[in-house]
């Protein structure tokens, strides 16, 4: 599945209102270490039944604060949220967002169903 890049609330918000989980990637188009992040991400996408999707600091800043402020999850990038029931109900940044932390984010997701 491909990941879909947002830009604007209007788009977070119909995720939020669709009540499915949903992962977003706060990534940075020159940072090295988003880079890797991003590979691992896309890695993970394959694998997952989990739709995920994809913001680029540099051109959604607006919209990447508004998402810190909201949630209370202070701003990193690159950045992986996983998005439930409207609350982000797991997250990481840098180097610690790996295929395997994120499949262990989508476990933990499966397990409380």
């Amino acid at each position: 599945m491909d990941i879909q890049v947002i830009t604007k609330e209007e788009e977070f918000n119909r995720l939020l209102d669709q009540k499915n989980a949903f992962y977003l990637l706060k990534h940075s188009l020159t940072c090295p270490v988003s880079t890797f992040v991003k590979r691992q991400y896309d890695q993970f996408n394959e694998k997952t039944d989990i739709p995920c999707y994809m913001l680029h600091v540099q051109e959604a800043r607006p919209l990447s604060n508004q998402i810190a402020e909201e949630y209370e999850v202070k701003h990193e990038s690159p950045q992986a949220l996983l998005f439930h029931n409207k609350q982000v109900i797991w997250h990481d940044s840098h180097g610690a967002v790996t295929v395997e932390a994120l499949e262990d984010s989508s476990n933990r997701l499966h397990s409380s169903d």
